[in-house]
């Protein structure tokens, strides 16, 4: 077996009571992919998920669900997500547990071969948020030609939901930060800023016309209230960060927890591998770490919008 490092949560608590510590890497058998990390993905959830205890999950936990490397073996009569792979291809893997590491095994079914226009670190990015954009304007059935509320649109879910909903012919209005306007441009929304106010400046943008479907990324009263204001049917309204206002107020909740939004999540990260490989998706950056370092990385993810994707980048 080969021995490789990854990062653990032992207790529950935060990412600096996380050890960085030694493991041994089974070889893949069939159905299975052993990928040395190039990159590895830094999300919210990374910390979320083991900041206290869960109910079916047990400790140590591996941390990380999303990385970007190179195939250095693969299990007999296996094929990968995306069909045909050899040693030595460049791959993506979403939804795996251990992510925070310099090489694991996995299901070969959550593996794509990596979109050629992306870097390691852009690519170790796509998925999660991109399987999460994607999910919140299908539950609420977006659809070409009209006008959605986007609250957080300059964060990693608010970006791509804007590529991806210009591909379809959607008008977004996103709210910002007055100094993260030039993000929302940048991918076809027309941003505003959250604060007093918020639903006429909303209304303004929209020139007279409806505000049909509200995607809440940011999890504040004000979102929700908002939304509620100015959205007509509360099924058109969906939260990846306030559930207990969805419990409260009717509107639509979902998570990568939750078996529908697992399952659309796994189906369409094909889809979103073509869309980068084509060159319609893109994943900014705003810095990496090594990866030892990645209690730093989820400090400065946690301090505030670091200004793009973080990664994490073993040394050898």
């Amino acid at each position: 077996m080969t021995i490789a490092e990854h990062w653990i949560a032992s207790s529950w608590g935060a990412p600096d009571t996380w050890e960085f510590v030694e493991h041994e890497v089974s070889p893949p058998g069939r159905g299975e992919v052993t990928i040395r990390v190039h990159a590895a993905g830094v999300n919210p959830a990374d910390a979320k998920h083991v900041a206290s205890a869960r109910s079916g999950a047990q400790l140590p936990v591996p941390i990380g669900y999303e990385v970007s490397g190179r195939i250095s073996a693969l299990g007999p009569d296996t094929r990968i997500g995306s069909g045909d792979a050899a040693v030595g291809d460049d791959v993506v893997a979403f939804r795996v547990r251990g992510g925070y590491a310099t090489e694991l095994t996995v299901p070969a079914e959550k593996v794509f071969a990596k979109p050629t226009t992306l870097t390691h670190p852009e690519a170790a990015n796509l998925l999660l948020a991109g399987t999460t954009a994607a999910e919140m304007l299908w539950v609420t059935g977006s659809a070409p030609g009209e006008t959605i509320l986007l609250h957080g649109a300059s964060g990693a879910v608010g970006v791509s939901v804007l590529q991806q909903a210009a591909l379809r012919g959607i008008r977004v209005i996103g709210t910002a930060s007055a100094k993260r306007f030039d993000v929302v441009e940048r991918f076809g929304g027309i941003p505003v800023t959250y604060g007093p106010g918020l639903a006429d400046r909303v209304r303004a943008a929209a020139a007279g016309g409806a505000v049909v479907a509200a995607l809440d990324a940011v999890g504040t009263d004000e979102a929700i209230d908002v939304s509620l204001e100015l959205v007509d049917e509360r099924r058109r309204i969906v939260t990846i960060a306030a559930p207990q206002r969805a419990g409260t107020d009717g509107i639509q909740v979902i998570a990568g927890s939750m078996r529908e939004s697992a399952r659309f999540r796994d189906d369409i990260r094909a889809e979103l591998v073509a869309l980068a490989q084509n060159g319609d998706l893109v994943v900014p950056m705003a810095r990496t770490f090594p990866l030892d370092e990645a209690p730093a990385a989820l400090r400065l993810l946690s301090g505030g919008h670091p200004g793009g994707k973080l990664a994490l980048i073993p040394s050898s």
